[in-house]
């Protein structure tokens, strides 16, 4: 939870339409500063959605720096969370994080746990980026009780980023050529994610649209994580040169009003679960 770095294993031709492959190779605490900030507030909403009972044990899909992870923890206590990430340093944060928690490198797609194991199996903000997700939402499924519950979460397309649209509207502004940096990342409507989890194979599925937001303390606070940040679009800011990069910065600026001090925006999610 936390949108880990199972982009690593696809292509910004499914992402921000460049032909490099898409980076969670930043630290953790970068990755924190530009996305963190709002998993970390979507985190209890889809534990609440995900109804976990006490004593459940549940699991944590593409962890990242360990959002959800932390989320499950205060729940249900460390020792019933167990989370995988593909990256290793995210996988050394998340373990940071929650200490007592099983923490494990690998993908979405290979689960390295037996059938059944869990009574829970989340995936926040991560089944856009993994490499076949159908595969990886199976898996979840797999290592899940009959009974049990699958869930995964995406921000949803369009305006519902804030922070997203406003950086993708000024990329157009400057370029009316430009791709939409933000439009092609996959699994973000509800019928995507419905459809997803109907071919996992799931029962009773149900979906929600819910908003969170976080607050900047300044235009820089905005800006500057953008630049040394993990995902598709910190990757494509930093393919920019110099001259151009200034020029968004501006167009952001103005499009935000030119903050001189704290500010707030906000994110719809969809989220979706269903019965294994």
């Amino acid at each position: 939870g936390g949108g880990g770095a199972q982009a690593a294993r696809a292509t910004s031709v499914d992402s921000v339409h460049t032909p490099r492959a898409v980076s969670f190779a930043s630290p953790a605490s970068s990755y924190d500063r530009f996305m963190g900030r709002y998993s970390t507030q979507l985190a209890p909403v889809f534990a609440d959605f995900a109804r976990l009972e006490p004593g459940s044990r549940a699991l944590d899909v593409g962890c990242g720096p360990g959002a959800l992870a932390a989320e499950l923890a205060r729940r249900l206590g460390p020792g019933a969370v167990s989370a995988i990430d593909p990256a290793p340093h995210f996988v050394e944060a998340c373990r940071a994080r929650v200490p007592a928690a099983d923490v494990r490198q690998g993908p979405a797609e290979t689960l390295p746990w037996a059938d059944a194991h869990f009574d829970a199996a989340l995936a926040q903000l991560v089944v856009a980026f993994m490499r076949d997700a159908p595969a990886g939402v199976g898996e979840m499924r797999r290592v899940t009780r009959p009974g049990g519950t699958v869930a995964a979460a995406m921000w949803a397309p369009g305006e519902a980023l804030q922070m997203v649209h406003v950086l993708s509207e000024a990329v157009r502004a400057l370029d009316p050529s430009a791709p939409d940096i933000d439009a092609s990342v996959r699994y973000r409507s509800e019928a995507d994610l419905r459809g997803l989890a109907a071919a996992a194979g799931l029962a009773g599925i149900e979906t929600a649209l819910v908003q969170v937001e976080t607050e900047y303390t300044g235009f820089d606070d905005f800006w500057l994580p953008l630049l040394d940040g993990a995902g598709p679009l910190p990757d494509f800011f930093r393919s920019l040169d110099d001259t151009r990069r200034d020029a968004v910065r501006d167009e952001c600026a103005r499009r935000l009003d030119r903050p001189t001090g704290p500010f707030r925006l906000s994110a719809s999610a969809w989220l979706v679960r269903g019965t294994v």
